[in-house]
Parts: C-alpha cells; sequence; structure tokens
C-alpha cells in the first residue's frame, strides 16, 4: 500500500492514441499521432488504441458471445480440444492449467498460433489450431485474425515513423513482420476466489511485439505495473522474482468503448535497445470476464536487434547529457528460439515438451 508520506501516481489512466491517421497513406495527423504513439511507448509501454475508425463494435461484442457459448459447455466437450491432444500449445487449457511464476492461474482459454505449412504435433508449436464445434467460432475470429494482422502492420509502421527510421530502415523491419507468427487466446476469467493463492493471471511482461486487447466491460481487472521511484507495491511478492525490487504502482486498465488496449513486448525492448520497455501486467478479476488477446509476432525465424534509429536517439540523448564511457547493447536474439523457451514454461501438461539448450 503506498504510505500516507508519497503521493499517489500522478497518471490516472493510460493514453489514448487514434488508429485513424495510419489508416490513409497521406493521413491528417500521422506525425503527431506517431509521436505521441512513441511518447506512450517510452514512458508507459501501454496505451489504449482507438480501432472505433477500422472494426465495427459489434465484432467484438461478437466474439465474446461466441467465448461465452463454448466455455459454458460442459467440460468433457471442451477437453476434446484440449492442448494434450495437439502440440500442448494448441488449443484449450481449463482452469488453472496455465501458470505464471510457478503459480496457477485462475483463467481457461483457448490459444490459436498462425498454422505452419507440414503440421506435427510432436514438435514444438508446430501442431494444428483445434477449433470449438461452436456455429460461426471459426468463421468469426478467422476474421478477427485477419483484421488484428493487418492492424498489426499499421501499428508497426507507425512506430517507425514515430522512432525517424528512414524508409529503407522500415522496409528492412517490416521484412521481419511481414510473416508474423501471430497467436490468439481467448480466456474466460470466472471470479477469483477469496484466498486463493495466485492471481486470474499472474504479473508478466508479453514477450513478443505487440498485443491488442480486447476485453468486455468488466472495470478493475487489467493492472498495469508503473515502474515509480518512490511508490511501493500493494504488497509483496506481486513481481516475478527475476524482476527483483522495483518502486512503481499498479493502475487499472479498464476498457473504454471503441479502444483495444495496446502493449509492447519484450522484442521491442530489444529493438529499441530498451528505450521502450516491456511492462509488467496482470489480471484480477472479481467477476466473470472474457478477453481475447492478440499477440502480433515477428516471424518464426526474424533476428531481433537493436534498430539503429534507436541507438540513434539514444547516442543524442547521451551527447546531451554529456553520459560518457560504453552504451549497454541489448544482445540478438531468433525470436522462434525466445519464444519456444517461453511458451515451455506456460502450461503444467508442457514442462520438458519445450526445454531448449
Amino acid at each position: 500500500m503506498v504510505g500516507d508520506d508519497i503521493e499517489a501516481p500522478k497518471l490516472a489512466s493510460l493514453p489514448i492514441i487514434s488508429v485513424e491517421p495510419f489508416l490513409h497513406p497521406e493521413g491528417h495527423g500521422r506525425l503527431s499521432a506517431a509521436a505521441a504513439l512513441h511518447a506512450a511507448c517510452s514512458e508507459y509501454g501501454f496505451f489504449y488504441l482507438d480501432i472505433s475508425s477500422y472494426v465495427d463494435p459489434s465484432e467484438p461484442v461478437e466474439l465474446t458471445r461466441l467465448a461465452h457459448k463454448f466455455f459454458a459447455l460442459p467440460q468433457e466437450k471442451k477437453d476434446t480440444i484440449s492442448i494434450t491432444k495437439e502440440d500442448n500449445a494448441r488449443g484449450y487449457q481449463k482452469l488453472k492449467e496455465n501458470v505464471t511464476n510457478g503459480k496457477a492461474d485462475n483463467h481457461e482459454g483457448i490459444d490459436f498460433y498462425k498454422p505452419v505449412e507440414t503440421p506435427d504435433k510432436t514438435k514444438p508449436l508446430w501442431g494444428e489450431n483445434q477449433w470449438p464445434d461452436v456455429p460461426g467460432f471459426q468463421e468469426r475470429y478467422k476474421h478477427w485474425v485477419d483484421k488484428m494482422k493487418k492492424l498489426g502492420l499499421v501499428v508497426m509502421e507507425a512506430m517507425a515513423t514515430g522512432l525517424g527510421m528512414t524508409a529503407e530502415e522500415w522496409t528492412e523491419l517490416r521484412g521481419k513482420v511481414d510473416d508474423s507468427f501471430w497467436v490468439m487466446r481467448v480466456i474466460g476469467y470466472p471470479p477469483l476466489p477469496d484466498g486463493y493463492d495466485g492471481l486470474s493471471c499472474g504479473a508478466h511482461r508479453d514477450y513478443g511485439c505487440l498485443t491488442f486487447l480486447y476485453a468486455d466491460p468488466t472495470p478493475g481487472a487489467l493492472q498495469v505495473f508503473l515502474n515509480q521511484p518512490g511508490l511501493v507495491v500493494d504488497k509483496p511478492g506481486t513481481l516475478p522474482p527475476e524482476q527483483g525490487v522495483e518502486e512503481g504502482s499498479w493502475i487499472n486498465a479498464d476498457p473504454i468503448p471503441g479502444c483495444v488496449v495496446c502493449n509492447i513486448g519484450e522484442m521491442w525492448e530489444v529493438w529499441s535497445n530498451g528505450l521502450y520497455k516491456s511492462t509488467l501486467h496482470r489480471v484480477v478479476h472479481k467477476g466473470s470476464n472474457y478477453r481475447i488477446p492478440f499477440f502480433y509476432e515477428p516471424n518464426f525465424d526474424a533476428r531481433i536487434e537493436p534498430l539503429q534509429a534507436a541507438l540513434r536517439i539514444q547516442e543524442e540523448d547521451r551527447k546531451v547529457r554529456g553520459v560518457l564511457g560504453p552504451r549497454k547493447t541489448y544482445q540478438p536474439v531468433i525470436y522462434g528460439n525466445f519464444l519456444l523457451k517461453k511458451v515451455g514454461s506456460n502450461f503444467d501438461t508442457s514442462k520438458g515438451r519445450y526445454d531448449t539448450d
């Protein structure tokens, strides 16, 4: 809990940025919107993306209705598309099967990944997607995937503009996300039981590129951690152990009509050489709720390394501040290898399946 002698966080909510200027080649306000996007990624790593000019508001409402129909099915019916019947990644996970920071999360869900050309469920992440036997589910959700993939590329270009990338630099970066190894989750959250040793979804950072989260109107569920020296979290142990002791506070990121919550993943932290931070967040539900996060990720074999545009910004800042000595530089990673190590610890059923050297 924040002490009496410490001010509460100044930020009441996350910034709102409209995607409208980026939907047209010569859209009015592109540069100012790109600058706002750059500021949001630099300061918070989270923001609301107003997609009301891009998505009919009835679409995500229908997705929520279909999710409700699936999660209301008998357990044995849901288990017919269990991740254990595929590659231990694609398919349904029952309540408390998902694990964060070593504790079971109080939610159930279905995970879908980019289809691969030669599926092989004995290979990590290389199986086939399993679709619920709910009328309209597959058609509607595939349409949503198509829209979110296009949105991902639009936001990537906007971020490139905000970083001051040249046309050639953007073309190179685009080539690392133009065959996105996307992930979509459909998640059902029952009320969190009193005294439960865990959360609806524990504190974590997203490990890919961009996350677009649609959630039903339930308030007070998604919480974002703002790293602010002088402020303390409400109780010990709410941050993953590997993060050490960070000072800051949790703010609610409640749904806003016409918007998705967008946050950057760890691959953007590498690309920006730490200029952008992948921010901790968690989910705490006191009532039932449905969430549909879409993860726009790099290509599976993409080499992720600091962008020259980000390094130029950092070098200029160092000159202005008179900073001397070597600059910290993030090490390159191959996204697919990074993903395998992360997904391998997500579910109890997959322990040992995705271990890599």
